[in-house]
Parts: structure tokens; C-alpha cells; sequence
């Protein structure tokens, strides 16, 4: 089979591309609430909203974050398991910033946010490790 013919995409019968499609779609919806609802969003995040001018920051965060959950869907869904997990890692540094942001600003009075904002760094750090154990396991088709 040539290159060119070859099938992409993560095998729908892995779990490890239900868990990339999950990430995908939280993603996806925190990017829909930080554009619908953005003080909502800033709320969840760990940071009181600005006001003003400044709030239009927010929507552009909700952007970011759409933006990654369809990267993460057409990944997924058109390339190797290598190529996601590439991904997944190098975007392990949005929450790693996200807790340095939330870390400085409020210091340790938001436990919960800094927990969730590493909790969401682990998840993709384990995900990008499971799909490269994956890809190095011999299993480099899509």
C-alpha cells in the first residue's frame, strides 16, 4: 500500500482516541463559554473579569481554546498518533502558563484553580505520553 493510500486518523476502536476526542470537545465547549459567557469563563478560570475594554481579552481565550479542540478533532481524525501526542505535549504549556498566571495573580488563595489548571497540564502531558507509548509500540498507522 503506498503512502498516499494509506488511511489517517486515530482507529475509532482505541481508547486513546476517544480520550483525544473528549479533549476535544471540552475544549471546544470552554472556548464556546469563554466567547458566550465571558465572565463565566473568567470565573472558572481563576480570574475576576476586567472591565471595560479589557474584557474583549476574554473572548480571544475562548478562541484559543476552540481553536485547539478542532485541532485536536482533525488531528485526530487525519493524522498519526505521533502527530497528537506532538501536539498534546507542546500544548502542555498553556496550562503550565495558566497556573504561573493564576499562581502570581492570586497567589495559593485559589487552590481549586491552580488544581484544575494542572490537572488539565497533566491530562494532556499523560494523553501525549499514551499515544507516543502507543506510536513506539509499532503501531505507527493512523
Amino acid at each position: 500500500m503506498s503512502p498516499r493510500s494509506k488511511a489517517r486518523g486515530l482507529p475509532l476502536h482505541e481508547p486513546s482516541t476517544w480520550f483525544v476526542l473528549a479533549l476535544s470537545a471540552l475544549f471546544v465547549g470552554l472556548g464556546g463559554l469563554f466567547v458566550l459567557a465571558p465572565r463565566l469563563g473568567a470565573a472558572l478560570f481563576g480570574l475576576p473579569a476586567p472591565e471595560g475594554a479589557s474584557l474583549g481579552y476574554l473572548p480571544a481565550i475562548g478562541l484559543r481554546d476552540l481553536a485547539f479542540g478542532l485541532y485536536l478533532f482533525a488531528l485526530a481524525r487525519l493524522a498519526t498518533a505521533r502527530a497528537v501526542a506532538t501536539v498534546l505535549a507542546i500544548t502542555t504549556l498553556i496550562p503550565a502558563g495558566d497556573v504561573a498566571i493564576v499562581a502570581l495573580e492570586r497567589g495559593l488563595s485559589s487552590p481549586g484553580h491552580l488544581l484544575l489548571h494542572a490537572a488539565s497540564g497533566a491530562t494532556m502531558a499523560a494523553g501525549a505520553a499514551w499515544l507516543f507509548h502507543r506510536s513506539h509500540q509499532g503501531d505507527t498507522s493512523p
